[in-house]
């Protein structure tokens, strides 16, 4: 068994208050783990109003079937115009 992860910092420039940006984090982490079979959870930076940190997990049998979930995530993050991506951290466990 193999775990891939990802920690993923992001600026919603959009958010002008905590609960503008748990409204951006709900609904992608809710479109995350409907599309996409990752946990995924903010894992940093919950008192700060236009930054987040996402961790996200995903569990495989073989370390390229876990990368290339991880890298559909991201591309779909990425694609997410309320957010902008500034740093990326991956990791096969």
């Amino acid at each position: 068994m193999l775990v891939g992860t990802c920690r993923i910092e992001l600026i919603i420039q959009e958010s002008h208050s905590l609960k503008a940006k748990r409204s951006v984090l709900n609904h992608l982490k809710d479109r995350v783990k409907n599309k996409f079979n990752v946990s995924i959870a903010e894992v940093e930076g919950q008192e700060l109003w236009q930054r987040a940190v996402l961790g996200i997990a995903a569990v495989s049998s073989s370390s390229r079937h876990a990368e290339a979930m991880i890298e559909k995530v991201l591309r779909f993050i990425d694609n997410d115009d309320r957010v902008e991506v500034i740093k990326i951290d991956r990791e096969i466990l």
